[in-house]
């Protein structure tokens, strides 16, 4: 029993670990070249102005439901030095998900909120608290405002979340926006080519397992080691761990930490792929026929496959 609890806390230690890969040195490079720098060249926390008429930009990262996004996207906030001390002991940077249900005003009551803003009527018009909001902005000095599962916030009021976007990279107090969600984010941003030149883009790629599946079962050796397993040593067992997660890297390492905790709570010595059959079926539902680490030919199987039921239908005469 002590050594599972030790087992298990040092699952609690790896869940917090940070995998650094060539996406960290994108991602910084992304937003560092939209912070101004002074004579000597060095990054200040003031963002960049692009125009005459002084617009700032924005950027936008791109990928699946799992990808590790938003993770991503918080690490590198977080380490850029120049904006962690802004007024009031606050970081420089503002972020928040999109709330439910997503409209442009439960957006900006949120965003007051994260600022720590006390006094947030519900009852304003949507665009005085967003006017609001960029006052709040320049009081803490934020300069970059960053909005995550920012797909979601444009089912409703599109035009109006669009002009808002805009406004906020313009003016004395303009700010860089960050936004991060999936691929219909970036078709709603196309629709604006006024809003669409203000940002850049970054996509996270899907695995592949030529090129990323020796890394991750370097991390997979790695996790076991920190928690006393043996690593797996199925062949073909990377190729299904990127299968079931839909070959997105926050799916795969979730699968895989999910796998270990099966692992330690079964008492076993060596993580194997039994435990990443139960660790999935406990995600997907799904019976053993459509597991893919049971089935021989995984790669067939449909994970996010609706069936639909087939009714024979009456020809016309």
């Amino acid at each position: 029993m002590a050594q599972a609890d030790t087992a298990k806390s040092a699952l609690e230690r790896v869940r917090s670990l940070h995998i650094g890969s060539a996406r960290d040195a994108e991602a910084a490079m992304h937003t560092t070249r939209l912070l101004a720098t002074d004579e000597q060249g060095a990054l200040t926390p003031v963002a960049k102005r692009f125009t005459r008429t002084g617009e700032t930009r924005g950027v936008m990262l791109i990928g699946g439901p799992g990808s590790g996004k938003s993770h991503l996207l918080e690490r590198t906030l977080s380490k850029l030095t120049v904006l962690q001390d802004g007024e009031y002991g606050r970081p420089r940077y503002l972020g928040c998900s999109v709330p439910s249900p997503a409209t442009f005003k439960s957006m900006t009551l949120a965003l007051l909120a994260e600022s720590g803003y006390p006094d947030a009527n519900p009852r304003k018009e949507a665009w005085s608290l967003w006017q609001d909001l960029r006052h709040r902005l320049q009081l803490l000095g934020i300069s970059v405002l960053w909005i995550d599962e920012a797909q979601d916030l444009f089912c409703a009021d599109r035009k109006l979340i669009l002009r808002a976007l805009k406004s906020l990279m313009q003016g004395d107090d303009a700010v860089i926006v960050v936004l991060s969600g999936t691929e219909d984010l970036a078709k709603v941003i196309r629709t604006d080519p006024q809003v669409q030149r203000r940002f850049t883009a970054m996509v996270l790629p899907d695995l592949v397992e030529q090129v990323d599946g020796d890394s991750f079962r370097d991390v997979i050796t790695q996790y076991c080691e920190r928690v006393g397993l043996g690593a797996p040593i199925e062949a073909d067992l990377i190729g299904r761990i990127f299968h079931g997660a839909r070959y997105r890297f926050g799916r795969a390492l979730e699968l895989l930490l999910q796998a270990m905790e099966f692992a330690i709570e079964r008492g076993d010595d060596d993580l194997d792929i039994g435990h990443f059959a139960a660790a999935y079926a406990m995600n997907e539902a799904c019976t053993a026929a459509d597991n893919v680490f049971y089935a021989e030919h995984y790669w067939l199987l449909k994970p996010d496959a609706v069936e639909e039921e087939e009714h024979p239908r009456r020809k016309k005469r």
